[in-house]
């Protein structure tokens, strides 16, 4: 193996050395031993001479002995490089199956050496000097091994999955080992594997994972699910108590949960439209028997309940709507709602005993009971007649127009069977003793609310030919008042918006309805619809079309203001600018600059149009007023002679040099008389050409 540089240069100076020391104690001497005598000392001289010569021999033997060379970084060539002969041929296929696989999985390559030393280099700077002769990217990790010198190091980029602890872990926990037990190639091995498991997630199986992911689901599940039970038995439990609260007491009802106000208030509005609605069928009863002056009380209690109902149910549409309230919104509209319902339960709970005691059934029960006969007979003889006439009308029109009475027949013979059925349990009840016949009463409201509820139905079969008869009629009136409006429409298009395109939109369908010989109560209730929603969009782009025309007139007012405003400032200033200061100039030109925003904004936003005019006006006189107090200033500092020349220097026609001068670096000489010079062309210190120079 060659020799160092190092080692040649200490061998040739050990051997310039050795031949200075032969000559010296062989030839350089002798001269002296043959003049003098020989003295004891000189077989000790010539015995050193001897010893430095065996002495340098020996070093010249050490240093030409055979010695490893460190290896200096270099350009990797195969992917596992053993320049320290530290592996066998199947311990390298090993290292590179564990690397191959590491880039087939990850696309990380990883670059393994071995060498002897460092070359007395960190071994950090041995690793990443050799990445960079060898080209490495991001994707390239290098495992540098020092054998003798006992040291490594592992340079590149950590992959992505692989986190600092993780790396420290397989270094501390795997590599570091295997190189202290001089297991060179399961260090390259464990380093590949650790990092692919790592990137794996670890390495846990897919099959694990899946499971793990499964089990989690299925008890995530569970536990919703209970949780969903629990919360269910919760609010019913509540629900069950808020029920029997008193609906007044707010302080009482703002401790219930949300869901549970929610749900008590869906309750109440159907219990207290049911009563509204009872209570009004009742009340129709007693007016055809006691006639309107009697049952007075009774008529104001339930006109309260309705107006109560009312504003109960638009409490339940606001909370319904599209239009989102907090959480503290809906529990106060909720408490409001449940109160109002209460009101109108309590103002018909009121009137319930005085109400029965006015009909008393049990007197003259019989003849009640007749007269239902009677309108059950007079009932039944109209079902042929309603019967004939549904089928007419199945005949004529689709289903979708008839659906709303297309049973109404069929419920009118059950509520008739059901209120002849209740007759006849009231006859049987009144041939009980006295103080047994309570039965009958709740017979006879039940026949009687049935008979209601019977002619009722046939009422609707009768009446549904003479609606789709007035929606016929009706219809050609409906569709030209929609022509109508969308003409108007199409003037108002750029004021109208979504909402006006969205009603046309809607007039135009209706128009076009294919429908209307088939179902033209449909038809006619979708016009009518139509329209409504068309008027109210023409309402609000008209509205908006006054206020932009009347923006518009306003800015142009505006403008023609400042425009004027300006013109004078500017007019004024031109002509007096040799006494007019910068701060009425600066607000001249701001006044210029909003004039020029504005006029360019009026066609597309009148509005920021408007309000920079109006800045522009303010500032142009704000300039006109500056302006003048500066000339004012001006010509208190002239001397009292003036004349013409104090006049073209406050025009500005005469520039006073010694202000240009001062500002120039130029003098006084030439031009006018007194200091002054005329204006001309150019910036405000003439030229800015340089001319000089000279040497250094």
């Amino acid at each position: 193996m060659p020799l160092s540089r190092k080692r040649s240069a200490e061998l040739r100076a050990l051997t310039v050395r050795l031949r200075i020391a032969r000559h010296s104690g062989v030839r350089g001497h002798q001269p002296h031993a043959e003049q003098h005598p020989r003295r004891p000392g000189g077989a000790v001289r010539r015995g050193g001479q001897r010893a430095l010569i065996a002495a340098m021999i020996a070093a010249l033997v050490v240093l030409c002995a055979p010695s490893a060379v460190a290896e200096p970084p270099s350009r990797m060539g195969p992917q596992v490089v053993d320049s320290a002969g530290v592996l066998s041929a199947a311990d390298e296929r090993q290292v590179l199956d564990a690397a191959d696989t590491l880039y087939r999985e990850h696309q990380v390559k990883l670059w393994v050496i071995y060498v002897r030393d460092f070359a007395s280099m960190a071994p950090q700077d041995w690793a990443d000097r050799t990445s960079a002769l060898s080209g490495f990217s991001e994707r390239d990790l290098l495992l540098a091994v020092a054998v003798d010198d006992r040291g490594y190091w592992l340079d590149g980029t950590l992959p992505e999955g692989v986190s600092d602890s993780e790396l420290d872990s397989l270094l501390a926990g795997s590599v570091e080992p295997d190189l202290r037990d001089q297991k060179w190639a399961k260090a390259a091995i464990d380093t590949a594997e650790g990092l692919g498991s790592a990137m794996h997630g670890g390495g846990v199986p897919w099959g694990v994972l899946i499971l793990i992911a499964l089990a989690v689901i299925v008890v995530a599940g569970g536990l919703v699910l209970f949780s969903r039970k629990r919360r269910g038995d919760r609010d019913r439990a509540e629900l069950t108590t808020a029920r029997e609260m008193d609906p007044t007491d707010s302080a009482a009802l703002a401790r219930l949960s949300l869901p549970t106000l929610h749900a008590l208030s869906r309750e109440r509005l159907v219990e207290i439209d049911d009563a509204v609605r009872t209570s009004a069928e009742e009340l129709t009863l007693a007016t055809s028997e006691f006639g309107d002056t009697a049952v007075t009380p009774f008529r104001t209690a339930l006109d309260a309940a309705r107006a109560a109902t009312a504003k109960a149910f638009t409490i339940r549409q606001q909370l319904d709507d599209a239009v989102p309230e907090t959480p503290d919104q809906q529990r106060a509209m909720l408490i409001e709602l449940l109160a109002t319902a209460g009101k109108a339960d309590r103002e018909l709970d009121a009137q319930v005993a005085d109400f029965d005691a006015m009909r008393d059934l049990l007197i003259d029960a019989p003849a009640r009971l007749d007269a239902l006969t009677r309108d059950i007979i007079e009932l039944t003889a109209r079902m042929p007649g309603s019967e004939a006439e549904l089928a007419r009308l199945n005949s004529t029109y689709p289903p979708s127009v008839i659906a709303p009475v297309h049973d109404n027949v069929r419920m009118a013979l059950e509520r008739i069977t059901f209120a002849q059925t209740s007759i006849d349990s009231a006859h049987t009840a009144l041939t009980q003793p006295v103080g047994q016949q309570g039965g009958a009463v709740a017979a006879i409201r039940a026949a009687e609310g049935a008979i209601g509820q019977a002619r009722t139905l046939l009422d609707a079969v009768d009446q549904a030919a003479t609606n789709i008869q007035q929606a016929r009629d009706g219809l050609p009136a409906a569709l030209d008042e929609l022509r109508a409006d969308l003409s108007s429409a199409k003037s108002l298009t750029e004021f109208g918006g979504a909402d006006l395109t969205a009603a046309v939109a809607s007039a135009t369908a209706a128009l076009n309805n294919p429908n209307a010989e088939t179902d033209p109560l449909g038809t006619f209730h979708t016009a009518v619809t139509a329209d409504t929603e068309l008027d109210r969009a023409i309402a609000a782009a008209s509205d908006r079309k006054l206020a932009v025309e009347d923006l518009r007139r306003r800015l142009d007012r505006t403008l023609t203001d400042a425009a004027a405003r300006i013109d004078a400032a500017s007019s004024f200033i031109t002509t007096r600018r040799g006494g007019v200061d910068a701060e009425a100039r600066t607000r001249l030109s701001e006044a210029q600059r909003h004039l020029a925003e504005a006029r360019g904004l009026a066609g597309s936003d009148p509005e920021r149009a408007l309000a920079s005019a109006q800045t522009a006006a303010d500032l142009g006189g704000r300039a006109m007023q500056q302006a003048q107090a500066s000339v004012r200033a001006w010509e208190t500092r002239q001397p009292m002679s003036g004349g013409s020349q104090s006049g073209a220097v406050l025009g500005g026609i005469l520039l006073d040099g010694l202000l240009r001068g001062a500002m120039s670096g130029g003098s006084r000489r030439g031009g006018y008389g007194g200091g002054y010079r005329p204006g001309s062309y150019g910036g405000s210190s003439g030229s800015r050409r340089v001319s000089r120079g000279g040497r250094f």
